[in-house]
């Protein structure tokens, strides 16, 4: 029997990246998979075909994460397509870095809108779902900059601070409904966008992990799959850092 059998997973910002990773773990547990980003594109059809070729019910959904309205739609298309939600990821996120001397408002309030409210939208959207079921995992992708800051990212550190006390403060209200929030903290973690610094600055980084290298988007989607699953079923309202020893 898998992990994740017959249970219904929606994951933001899944086409590619440490989303697409996520979608691919919880898919080979056997979990049915809905998944969004912000545009039909070669990476969101190879994903969609990709979580098909495991054998679970698979369907990807344009939405923009940091829509109020878009995100009360999108959930109820998948309710109504997949019959339940036990698992929320709220993974959709971007960064827009800079000194905070230049850093304009428009830079500020994107990365509040789509890696804070984003969150606050498809937990509230998923909210009746999960009540009625009585049961439920909501899984909140913050940072370690979410619990320690970084010069030049003031706005990415901000909204993926906001997020861990809103993962705290999610799971002591609803818990009542047996329905568990965590958060995962992911240090230097190599996908696309850290695959374009230069070889000398990701050296740089790797020399201040005591594991001595970036993680791996597979690394972060296995403790989604412990989040997701019964092996977590009284983990509630922590943040588990996914950073090889470069924050503790």
């Amino acid at each position: 029997m898998k992990l994740l059998e017959g249970k219904t997973a929606v994951v933001t910002g899944a086409a590619r990246g440490i989303g697409k990773a996520i979608a691919l773990r919880l898919a080979s547990e056997g979990c049915n998979i809905a998944f969004t980003d912000i545009a039909v594109n070669e990476a969101f059809s190879a994903t969609e075909k990709e979580i098909g070729e495991l054998g679970v019910k698979v369907k990807g959904y344009v939405s923009n994460a940091a829509k109020y309205d878009e995100t009360q739609n999108v959930v109820g298309e998948i309710a109504k397509e997949f019959g339940r939600i036990d698992i929320l990821v709220n993974n959709a996120g971007i960064t827009k870095d800079g000194a905070l001397k230049r850093m304009t408002e428009e830079q500020w309030d994107a990365v509040i809108a789509v890696n804070l409210k984003s969150v606050f939208n498809f937990t509230k959207a998923v909210q009746p779902v999960m009540w009625k079921q009585g049961i439920g995992s909501i899984i909140n992708m913050s940072s370690v900059v979410g619990v320690s800051g970084n010069a030049n990212q003031a706005n990415y550190s901000a909204s993926k601070a906001g997020i861990i006390g809103f993962t705290k403060s999610v799971a002591k209200e609803f818990g009542i409904r047996n329905i568990r929030c965590n958060a995962i903290a992911p240090g230097f973690i190599l996908t696309e966008m850290t695959n374009v610094l230069p070889e000398d600055v990701k050296k740089a980084w790797e020399a201040q992990i005591p594991l001595k290298r970036g993680g791996t988007p597979e690394e972060v989607a296995k403790v989604v799959l412990f989040l997701a699953s019964d092996l977590s079923s009284y983990v509630s309202g922590q943040v588990i850092n996914v950073c090889g020893a470069m924050n503790t």
